[in-house]
């Protein structure tokens, strides 16, 4: 079987939290962020076996424990991806997606089949803003709230082992936040820095603001802290090492 191929890295330790992975990219998305690190392979075609696919991830085996898939939209490209996953469960290894959620079907067909232990669903904005903010239409925003439901009912069951809610946030679109925090009600939300061109980033402490508002635990990813946990004035780093100032935990430079 082909897949549209958009790149591996043999090993990665910063696409599963706790663990070290190797990630495979696939080409292809139906929502074209202005952000994106990876626009080269919205589009485009480098049409590969996925039995190569799955021999790179075999050389990789012994080093890691997991498998992400991601994009582009990897959940784009059903088949394969299945087929992949049925191939890497196989070897002995976990399976992640990074996906936007906008093949629902994709979905049901690796939860039915329980290829799945983690999801990191991006959900970009509110849902009535995905239109005007990224140029989709309500089918696909109505796809992507499908998606969710069944990430949701598969992770409350137990059928879906970990399940993140991951935003990358902007300045100027601060409000989503409690919005898709309602979405994210029991599940693992991840506030993570958006970082484009010339425009300012949110700090972290920033950031954290949005975090205490919410009441819950939150994950939050900077480009200059990498990943922490906020929860309750505290500032969680390796979820064991507590500090109450993000300047704690910094390197000294």
């Amino acid at each position: 079987m082909d897949v549209n191929f958009g790149g591996f890295v043999p090993l990665s330790t910063v696409d599963w939290r706790g663990r070290s992975v190797c990630t495979v990219f696939l080409r292809g998305c139906p929502v074209h962020c202005f952000y994106c690190h990876n626009q080269e392979i919205q589009n485009g075609t480098d049409w590969r076996t996925t039995d190569e696919i799955l021999g790179l991830i075999q050389k990789s085996a012994l080093m890691v424990s997991g498998v992400i898939f991601s994009g582009g939209e990897p959940t784009m490209q059903k088949e394969p991806l299945v087929t992949m996953a049925r191939g890497v469960k196989k070897m002995g290894l976990l399976v992640g997606i990074q996906t936007n959620g906008a093949f629902p079907e994709t979905a049901k067909a690796l939860l039915d089949e329980n290829l799945l232990d983690l999801v990191h669903l991006d959900i970009k904005t509110r849902w009535e803003q995905y239109p005007r903010l990224l140029k989709v239409k309500q089918p696909v925003v109505d796809n992507i709230r499908t998606s969710l439901a069944l990430y949701k009912e598969a992770y409350f069951d137990g059928r879906l082992p970990s399940f993140e809610i991951v935003v990358t946030l902007f300045r100027g679109h601060e409000e989503d936040v409690p919005y898709i925090a309602e979405e994210a009600e029991g599940i693992d939300l991840v506030l993570q820095q958006g970082v484009y061109g010339e425009i300012e980033p949110l700090s972290f402490d920033a950031l954290k603001d949005l975090a205490a508002d919410l009441g819950r635990p939150v994950r939050i990813r900077t480009r200059e802290d990498g990943e922490v946990t906020y929860d309750n004035n505290r500032i969680i780093v390796a979820d064991s090492i507590v500090f109450t100032d993000i300047r704690q935990a910094r390197r000294p430079e």
